[in-house]
């Protein structure tokens, strides 16, 4: 690529920040309460505005339901708009009623499995209101003993489950389907891992397609495998951008592993150019969101960062000499296709990111600018510092 189809490459870059990052949340041991954090919706969008003014290429938030619900959702929209700001992924809480202590979807309990249900429904609603395109659902649905459940039909309840969801999404809508291998269940996870997610998502329709968080695998996974095989499939739906060390972390992506991000974002890049429409279609349609856990980071900052990393593999996964690449694969030249791949990891694009920004008209040093911004100040003077119990958000 020459430079003016970097930048317009970059210039296409969207990145979802979720509402949950600006407030007080943090681990379910704690949470420490920041100075400026949001308290309400209202102030979510306000602050995600503030992240797309400095970077160009977040202007869209997600929402968690009934942690952001309010009485007029078309109002909030709207309010988004008028920030620079869409409504982004819907996500519906699936893990904090009484209710859900045997699971949601997948719980014994036929009252249970239709609350949950109804509630996910009333979420579909939700996007309906606002605009959005994606449902994105997570359940901590599982078991903690050997002989606890029946896991079969668990199985069985989740698929019924998810049908029904998929079949009243309108169309245009998504269903974005994420897996986690454990916790909080710690025997059996009712959508344990990808293959798990692939086969329900398949089973289920074809507006179902599978979410990849960075943090719900075990150790040393080849996460960019897994990415090119759902696109392979016609089955990636988007991505949990964060970043563990040892489990679900829920760092700042990029910060613990910044090769495996880059290889992620080279086998995106390389898939938007495929010769097969089915994968280029899928790679054109990922939905990339930030799923974290700000708890001892100011949040601002820390969602900054963030965004920032992305780019930063972004840019790295453009400048890959994919010819020169694809000549060695085929050659089975190992070593010298490796070296091609890392000459485009290794090149710092801080030089290349600062021109863009000059011609985009940003802040050629966003993290500068935010910490010496008035808006920072302002938010921190006006909303104070808002109470955190520690854990999630409540209802």
């Amino acid at each position: 690529m020459d430079q003016s189809e970097i930048f317009a490459a970059l210039q296409s870059q969207k990145i979802e920040t979720p509402s949950w990052g600006y407030g007080n949340s943090g681990t379910r041991f704690k949470t420490f309460a920041a100075p400026g954090a949001a308290r309400t919706i209202w102030e979510k969008v306000d602050d995600a505005a503030e992240i797309h003014r400095l970077t160009g290429i977040a202007p869209s938030i997600a929402l968690h339901i009934p942690w952001d619900k309010v009485s007029d959702f078309g109002e909030l929209a709207s309010y988004g708009r008028d920030k620079g700001i869409s409504i982004g992924a819907i996500n519906p809480n699936l893990f904090q009623r009484d209710e859900y202590k045997l699971g949601s979807i997948a719980s014994p309990d036929s009252a249970t499995r239709e609350t949950a249900i109804a509630h996910i429904l009333e979420c579909v609603a939700i996007m309906d209101q606002t605009g959005s395109r994606d449902l994105s659902l997570w359940f901590a649905d599982g078991t903690n003993y050997a002989g606890q459940d029946d896991l079969r039909r668990r199985k069985r309840n989740f698929r019924t489950a998810l049908t029904t969801i998929h079949d009243a999404l309108p169309a245009g809508k998504r269903l974005l389907l994420e897996y986690k291998f454990f916790e909080p269940s710690f025997y059996y996870t009712d959508s344990f891992d990808w293959g798990c997610a692939l086969s329900h998502c398949s089973a289920i329709g074809p507006k179902a397609q599978v979410l990849v968080d960075l943090g719900h695998h075990p150790q040393s996974t080849n996460i960019e495998a897994i990415v090119a095989f759902l696109l392979d499939e016609g089955k990636l739906g988007g991505f949990h951008f964060n970043a563990r060390r040892y489990a679900d972390d829920d760092l700042i992506v990029g910060s613990t592993n910044p090769y495996e991000l880059f290889c992620i974002y080279h086998e995106l890049v390389s898939a938007q150019s495929a010769e097969d429409r089915l994968v280029a279609e899928t790679a054109a349609n990922v939905a990339y969101m930030i799923d974290q856990s700000h708890n001892i980071e100011p949040k601002l900052e820390a969602m900054l960062q963030s965004v920032l990393n992305c780019q930063e593999a972004f840019a790295r996964a453009l400048l890959v000499d994919r010819n020169a690449l694809t000549e060695a694969q085929r050659n089975g030249d190992v070593l010298g296709a490796h070296r091609i791949l890392n000459s485009a990891f290794h090149t710092d694009v801080r030089p290349l990111l600062k021109t863009f920004r000059e011609q985009q008209g940003l802040p050629v040093d966003p993290i500068a600018e935010l910490k010496c911004s008035e808006y920072v100040e302002t938010i921190v003077r006006t909303r104070g510092v808002a109470d955190a119990s520690g854990g999630y958000p409540t209802e």
